[in-house]
């Protein structure tokens, strides 16, 4: 390679030994303890070569997250630290680029996270898998299959909140280019005796919660249920609540995957319906009753939960009831119909409901297979994952325990076999020799219980055919005859006689020496498990349901097909599907997950060693790792071998140009490694003993760690060259830097000390220049005076002989004449402009002419204001007369007086003969409209005010209602007497009227408004037009208003305003009314 890569590896940075096929020594101590080092820092996983082994954290770790799924994207399996992820991509990769089918078996016993491990690698396939809106319709339904089979086939257990309580296996098929195309599920011997009976701790099926919780007031009126749990029998209370796991939320959950797999809303709906009829069975009760011939009857004590029953599944209440209370059996053509005991009658309602439970789970479980099945026919190729109970050895061992433990044994098997056979093929595939493997084969302990002839399951199912009197006792007596030679099968009644004294064996039970230790079996209920009996009625009353799906799950009710040939027995079925999975399984390839729990409690960072070390035996990783390294503990393709060790020889550090095989050979030659400890494949290396492989990462790491001091050398002799030479550079560079810097400041100087003596230099000049001037113009100015002085003296020496007496006023007559003539000369060519208002005129030449320059500025003044008014029409000269009046009525005394000047008397602002609304006063008023303004006035009780149209004619004064126009009072102007106002800057006015009139009956007004120095002013000119005597115009601060028959004062203050510059107005009692001005 040109270029060296480095790479995290499984061996860099080690916890503990990453794979346990290098750990030395190798025992059961050294095995817990490496697992017990990597747990306490967060290493959850380890390898056994290809197999991996899971703890489960009972935490939340962060190496789940989109990144991580990327880091172990098409990556080796041994290139980076073990996890689930490498074993997922492993396998996807083995199945996508070499086309080989594959499957997970992940086992462990409950609580150790198997469910959890089977999602982690369904999700990571997801993850990497190819993109697309079909695809991800296929993934997500993939997916979304877990959560509903959790909620039917999940249940709290003591070790485990969410135990899988039956095995799936689920293959997942995918095209030719790796995408998903859909799966197909398989399940395996669901604990249905869960149902109607639940060990103490323990919770029934997450679903039945589930539904209480979560289901809406509606749903559970239509399904005849409650809230309450106590309400039904089947349901544990002890544990119904469980810490963590909201139950209401869950379902909701479970209702949208159901949607997202496939199913309606009939079929989700009826799939409830049987789920309420399962736990309204638990509450149906017995009482006993005699019958005339002697023999005990059951009869049902409260019949409604039976008709509530009967409404959902839609069954004849009667032949429910029946089936309850009566056992058809049919021989040949003979029928004979016997009646239940109590004891009876339950077992056939328990029987009923895990039958009903049971098939509903299988319909399921089917229902999704048609939802997720691959649609193309195509060729594909299958990822199998396999999640199924561990090795279980419980206090009491029983049916259950035993199928288990069967199926695991047959795992082991498998395991075994598949491992040495691809131990086998891989050094045939590398030409290396193979030795022969010396291993536990437990083949006989299979042959013990699965035997046609005289196997324990056969023996079973023999004892349950035969007729006559079958217990328990007879199952166990026949198991003592037949097997009490074999080794692995132990029995305190059994004719060998090492057992008679054995008290650690009950007379009732027998014990089997399974691979990962002796278990021991109670006999009780393996005869009735086995036989698992539903009664025929209750077959057809079931087949008899309106309720389809219910209909559809009980085929052998269907009288038309009564079969009188025996169902087959638990063992065998699970014997014959047991069959076809190994079938399965040995056609593809294997991946494993081993998961261990690591305590009881399902507490985080707590390892208890003893319950660690009992699942490392039952697992049997011990004998895996023997099995791996029994030839050579490890293997690694040449290319990686010679990247990571390189650095030990000269010849092949820091690039070897030649094959990567002849680089190792030289590498370990050099090395002097003996020649027994490793062997040359063809494209691996070999080695035989995990020292060898730690002496070379020692080796390794001390020669990394001479390097690394090689590195640092040189690195910090670049580093102080590179230094010194940046600081030469910048040294260069800040002198040239500073050597323009000192120029153009030195410029800067000389630049500023020439201007200063240029302007010195030019300064002088000037001053040389101005004083030649001066003195030239000074001579010249003596020499006209001189020359004038001459001329005078000339002229009056020539002249002096015409001179008179009188000479001098004359000549003074004469220079006053020439003086007046300039003067008006002058003033014609300064005279100011037309303008009335502009004050510019000459000043004056001289003193003497000041009482001509004044007289002479009024006449022109008074001159070009009669120019000025003879331009006049008659409409405008009214307007100056009103402004004139106005002027004299109110200047210097309503400080609102300057602000109206410029502003000009316009009269008529509503335009009421323009304005549709207004036509009504305009029909009713006959004279010329002088005034018309909306004003306020000022209400008498509280000072508010009301908006009014003020008109003004010859005659009168009209006050009209803004809105409608109509007319609200009249006043002539004989009856006006006076008008007062403040002298402040607002606009109120109070119109006074004359005593005993018509108009006074209800007082005098006040009014405000924007317009008061003009509407005072016509008012004023009007009254004293039409009356011929002026109106009485009073200002001041304080005045009288007459209101009916009180007289108020109106005060005017100054005050601060809440709304700006509007003056407000306020009644403070009866006699007084406060306009506040700001």
């Amino acid at each position: 390679m040109a270029k060296m890569e480095v790479k995290s590896s499984l061996l860099d940075n080690m916890i503990g030994v990453g794979d346990m096929v290098l750990l030395e020594p190798l025992n059961e101590e050294t095995f817990i303890d490496n697992l017990k080092k990597r747990f306490d820092h967060s290493e959850i996983y380890t390898y056994i070569g290809s197999v991996v082994i899971s703890v489960n954290p009972y935490r939340s770790l962060p190496i789940y997250s989109p990144e991580k799924v990327e880091d172990y994207r098409n990556r080796n399996f041994y290139e980076l630290s073990p996890h689930i992820f490498a074993l997922s991509d492993e396998a996807y990769r083995s199945l996508r680029d070499q086309d080989k089918d594959q499957c997970i078996l992940i086992t462990g016993e409950s609580g150790a996270g198997k469910t959890e491990a089977s999602k982690l690698v369904m999700s990571y396939v997801a993850a990497v898998c190819g993109k697309g809106a079909e695809v991800n319709q296929v993934k997500e339904q993939l997916l979304q299959s877990n959560p509903v089979l959790e909620a039917f086939g999940n249940a709290k257990t003591v070790r485990n909140d969410n135990s899988s309580r039956f095995g799936k296996y689920m293959d997942i098929e995918f095209d030719f280019k790796g995408d998903p195309l859909g799966g197909v599920i398989s399940n395996y011997l669901l604990e249905k005796s869960r149902v109607v009976k639940q060990p103490r701790g323990e919770r029934n099926f997450h679903v039945f919660y589930q539904l209480l919780s979560g289901a809406s007031e509606e749903l559970l009126h239509k399904l005849k249920l409650e809230q309450d749990f106590s309400r039904y029998n089947y349901l544990s209370l002890d544990s119904a609540k469980v810490n963590g796991v909201d139950d209401a939320a869950n379902f909701r959950t479970v209702r949208n995957a159901m949607q997202i797999v496939g199913f309606s809303d009939h079929e989700a709906e009826s799939v409830l319906e049987v789920v309420a009829t399962v736990l309204k069975l638990g509450n149906i009760e017995f009482k006993p009753e005699s019958r005339v011939n002697g023999l005990d009857e059951s009869k049902i004590k409260d019949k409604n939960e039976l008709k509530e029953i009967c409404e959902l599944t839609s069954i004849d209440q009667l032949v429910l009831e029946r089936a309850f209370s009566f056992r058809t059996v049919e021989a040949k053509q003979e029928k004979v119909s016997t009646t239940l005991n109590v004891a009876q009658a339950y077992y056939a309602r328990d029987a009923l409901a895990k039958n009903l439970y049971s098939r509903l789970f299988s319909w399921l479980v089917n229902r999704i297979n048609e939802s997720i099945k691959a649609q193309t026919k195509v060729r594909k190729k299958v990822m199998g994952v396999l999640d199924i109970y561990g090795f279980e050895i419980f206090e009491d061992n029983s049916f259950e325990q035993f199928i288990i433990n069967y199926c695991n044994e047959k795992l082991q098997q498998i395991f075994i076999e598949l491992t040495l056979k691809e131990e086998q093929e891989e050094y045939i595939r590398e030409d290396i020799e193979w030795t022969h493997i010396d291993y536990f084969n437990n083949a006989i302990i299979c042959d013990l219980i699965e035997n046609n002839t005289n196997g324990i399951l056969a023996m079973l199912d023999e004892e349950c055919l035969r007729p006559g009197t079958v217990t328990d006792e007879t199952f166990l007596e026949k198991l003592n005859q037949v097997c009490a030679t074999h080794q692995h099968f132990e029995s305190r009644m059994s004719k060998c006689s090492r057992f008679l004294n054995d008290t650690t064996l009950p007379h009732s039970c027998f014990r089997i020496q399974h691979y990962a230790g002796k278990v021991l079996y109670q006999v009780e209920g393996f005869v009735d498990k086995n036989n698992d009996l539903l009664y025929r009625d209750l077959s057809q009353a079931m087949w008899k349901a309106g309720h389809a799906l219910i209909k559809s799950l009980f085929p052998e009710g269907n009288p038309a097909k009564v079969n009188l040939k025996r169902p087959p027995t638990a063992g065998s079925q699970f014997k014959a599907s047991v069959a076809t999975l190994m079938k399965n399984l040995q056609t593809k390839n294997p991946n494993y997950i081993r998961c261990i729990k690591p305590n009881d409690k399902k507490a985080a960072h707590i390892f208890n060693e003893s319950l660690v070390c009992h699942q490392i035996r039952y697992l049997g990783l011990l004998e895996n790792v023997r099995v791996r390294r029994a030839g050579y503990a490890f293997r690694q393709a040449y290319e990686p071998c010679l990247e990571r060790y390189k650095m030990l020889c000269k010849q092949t550090w820091p690039h070897w140009k030649g094959p990567a095989r002849s680089g190792v050979e030289i590498l370990f030659n050099e090395l002097e490694i003996p020649m027994e400890e490793y062997s040359f494949g063809r494209s691996k290396i070999f080695i035989r003993n995990p020292r060898t492989l730690f002496q070379l990462e020692d080796l390794r790491k001390q020669r990394l760690e001479d390097l690394a001091t090689l590195i640092q050398k040189i690195y910090r002799g670049w580093k102080c060259r590179t230094h010194f030479l940046l600081m030469k550079k910048s040294q260069v560079v800040i002198a040239a830097w500073y050597r323009r810097y000192a120029q153009q400041k030195r410029y800067q100087q000389i630049k500023s000390s020439a201007l200063v003596i240029q302007s010195y230099i030019r300064g002088w000049k000037a001053r040389k220049i101005l004083r030649e001037l001066k003195h030239q113009k000074r001579c010249k100015e003596a020499a006209t005076t001189i020359a004038a002085y001459w001329h005078g003296t000339q002229v009056r020496r020539e002249y002096r002989k015409f001179f008179r007496a009188n000479a001098g006023k004359k000549i003074y007559e004469f220079t006053l004449q020439r003086i007046v003539q300039k003067y008006f000369l002058d003033m014609k060519n300064k005279m100011p402009s037309l303008s009335p208002i502009d004050k510019n005129w000459p000043s004056r030449p001289y003193l003497f002419l000041d009482s001509t320059h004044k007289e002479l500025k009024r006449i022109f003044h008074l001159w070009r204001c009669k120019k000025y008014r003879d331009q006049f029409t008659d409409q405008r000269k009214l307007v100056y007369e009103e402004k004139l009046e106005a002027s004299e009525l109110f200047k210097d005394k309503k400080a609102l007086y300057p602000s109206s000047v410029g502003q000009p008397f316009q009269g008529a602002y509503l335009e009421i003969s323009k304005n549709p609304k207004y036509k009504k006063l305009k029909d009713a008023i006959e004279e010329k409209i002088i005034i018309a303004e909306v004003v306020n006035k000022i209400n008498r009780a509280n000072g508010k005010s009301t908006s009014r149209i003020f008109l003004l004619t010859n005659n009168n004064l009209l006050l009209a209602d803004q809105k409608s126009g109509q007319i609200k009072s009249e006043v002539p102007l004989v009856d006006v007497t006076k008008v007062s106002m403040s002298s402040q800057n607002d606009g109120f006015f109070a119109v006074h009227l004359k005593e005993g009139s018509e108009a006074a009956s209800k007082g005098d007004f006040l009014f405000s408004s924007d317009h008061l120095i003009e509407m005072a002013t016509k008012l004023y000119r009007t009254t004293l037009s039409q009356t011929k005597q002026k109106l009485n115009i009073e200002i001041s601060d304080e005045f009288l208003v007459q209101f009916r028959q009180d007289k108020v004062c109106v005060k005017f203050i100054q005050g601060n305003q809440k709304n700006g510059s509007v003056p407000t107005c306020k009644r403070r009692n009866n006699r007084l009314l406060e306009v506040a001005v700001p």
